[in-house]
């Protein structure tokens, strides 16, 4: 299956001088540079009837620009009748609540039953989009909200939106050791030299920025507020462990748990069998990608990550600690 594109425009007087793949970024805006460049380069691009396949090609402005292509669906994965918590839809987008254990995209180990093979079913027209719509990951174990774009349009914006820093995502965590103070990381992430599925701080890295502070303080772990300024692979998971305050229970950068001196059998069993990063993505706020609405969503923090916190107040209390 596949979509049908077809565009005519002529070109303004404002883009006289410019390059012919900035001109249709701007007379196109529902599609991704890259995407138009692409056709320009397939030959799927005309200018006053001819074929141009020079991206680099000077406008004038009064030309006519006909775009003449097609989308083909995403057909290498399959759709599954799959569970989603839907937070919020419409005709544009959809915003999940992710569980524990659901894996984002296909993938090495994961061929199938994740938010993409579970969306093609329930929304089967995000085929078309790009990567099934999906614009933003979570780990497998970090539970959460997600946005999703339905269509090209909103798929294009929120990329857009989410490169100028424009989405706003806030995360909960219970984090190892006693920290004093909020702050930032401010360190560039990229492949672990050795290591090839984990991520590390490296010279090398892309620039990569982790906003977090203090909610509260237990004996001998700290419940975090954090925001993302950048979106790399695992930077809450890696930032944090580069500080040596690493995610409860995280299985890559965490290390052994660590209970706290004369804690109860319950706290040490359930910090002990606590298996996936204590990490959740609490709220999500953006401007809608097709109305322009400032639009904000919050999801509470699951059963195991409550549990957890209950149990490290109860054992301040034990010990005599002021709560904070």
């Amino acid at each position: 299956m596949a979509e049908k594109i077809q565009h005519t425009g002529i070109v303004p007087e404002s883009c006289l001088g410019k390059r012919l793949d900035q001109t249709i970024a701007e007379m196109f805006p529902d599609y991704s540079r890259t995407r138009l460049k692409d056709w320009i380069l397939a030959g799927h691009v005309c200018v006053n009837d001819a074929v141009v396949k020079i991206a680099r090609e000077k406008m004038f402005g009064g030309e006519t620009i006909s775009i003449d292509t097609e989308i083909e669906a995403e057909v290498r994965f399959q759709a599954q009748d799959l569970p989603l918590n839907i937070v919020y839809e419409d005709d544009d987008i959809l915003v999940i609540n992710k569980p524990a254990g659901l894996v984002v995209h296909p993938g090495a180990g994961n061929p199938d039953g994740t938010v993409l093979n579970a969306l093609l079913h329930y929304c089967p027209q995000v085929e078309i989009v790009p990567r099934a719509g999906i614009v933003h990951r979570l780990d497998k174990d970090t539970t959460g909200l997600m946005v999703v774009a339905k269509t090209i349009a909103a798929q294009t914006n929120l990329v857009e939106a989410l490169q100028a820093r424009e989405i706003t995502r806030e995360y909960e965590a219970v984090a190892a050791g006693i920290m004093t103070a909020g702050g930032l990381v401010d360190q560039p992430i990229g492949r672990h030299p050795t290591k090839r599925t984990h991520m590390a701080v490296t010279f090398s890295g892309r620039p990569s920025v982790t906003h977090y502070r203090v909610m509260e303080k237990f004996r001998l772990h700290t419940r975090l507020r954090l925001r993302l300024e950048t979106g790399r692979t695992h930077q809450i998971r890696v930032h944090m462990s580069h500080i040596t305050h690493p995610l409860v229970g995280d299985p890559v950068y965490g290390g052994r748990p660590r209970p706290p001196k004369n804690a109860t059998e319950e706290l040490r069993d359930f910090l002990r069998g606590f298996h996936r990063q204590a990490l959740h993505a609490a709220m999500l706020s953006l401007f809608h990608p097709i109305t322009g609405e400032q639009m904000t969503w919050h999801a509470d923090v699951p059963e195991d990550m409550v549990k957890l916190t209950e149990l490290l107040r109860e054992d301040n209390k034990l010990h005599s600690i002021e709560p904070y």
